[in-house]
């Protein structure tokens, strides 16, 4: 019997224990975020982001250092990083309905910076849902809509002319091959030609200096005979000529 109630001393000292150990570790990690944020009222960013992520460990169930933690990164330009530590905050916020509309919001306000504009609409819609009275929200969703519409504006701008670039680039190859095209068949021209001047310069009968000489004296003899036949037959007309006197 005596043994018996030692064991559940033991046991009862155990969870003791634990509670206490427990205790003394959760009083450690809100030290840590009481640091974080004496620094990061002095503008330390980077130091906060050191004693948000000591107290930021596997077995803490402290949300505020995850939701710190991600206006550390922020803070830096590290929006990236941000919006992972804000998304850890909206996943785990358990009754706290105010704290997962400012995680949302905070979310938004990381996506924003990245130019993700669809989510960061998502994430301010979801946190005004929450908490309508939230002006700022408001004032970004708008913010996010423009610049969404701006962005797909652009986007469908530079489709277009990609698509002009490439119609253009295609007429000018259209308009190169037929240029090539056209000097091919002038080559071609040109070489016909050529062929069929040295095909008839070929065909043409070659005759010598005598003959040629022959030919030029009989030409000439023949334009001899006919300048005086030329002047017989005016002389004949002459002749018979009539003059007269009425």
């Amino acid at each position: 019997m005596k043994r018996k109630i030692t064991v559940n001393k033991m046991v009862v000292a155990g969870i003791c224990m634990l509670l206490v150990g427990s205790s003394l570790y959760g009083q450690e990690e809100r030290e840590y975020i009481r640091k974080g944020n004496r620094l990061y009222k002095k503008s330390e960013y980077a130091g906060s982001e050191g004693m948000y992520r000591r107290a930021q460990t596997p077995e803490s169930s402290l949300e505020d250092a995850s939701f710190n933690l991600g206006d550390a990164l922020y803070k830096q330009g590290r929006f990236g990083e941000a919006t992972e530590e804000f998304t850890r905050t909206v996943t785990s916020a358990r009754g706290d309905s105010l704290k997962k509309a400012e995680g949302l919001y905070n979310l938004g306000n990381s996506l924003l910076k990245e130019k993700k504009f669809g989510e960061s609409i998502e994430a301010y819609i979801n946190s005004l849902k929450i908490n309508p009275g939230n002006l700022q929200a408001k004032y970004n969703l708008a913010y996010a809509q423009d610049q969404l519409k701006k962005q797909e504006e652009q986007q469908k701008q530079n489709q277009d002319q990609e698509k002009n670039q490439d119609q253009n680039d295609k007429n000018k190859d259209n308009k190169q091959n037929n240029d090539n095209q056209d000097n091919k068949d002038d080559q071609k021209d040109q070489q016909q030609d050529q062929q069929q001047d040295q095909q008839q310069q070929q065909q043409q009968p070659s005759i010598s200096r005598e003959d040629a000489k022959r030919l030029l004296d009989a030409l000439a003899a023949n334009e001899k005979e006919t300048k005086e036949k030329v002047q017989r037959d005016k002389a004949a007309n002459a002749r018979v000529r009539v003059i007269k006197n009425w």
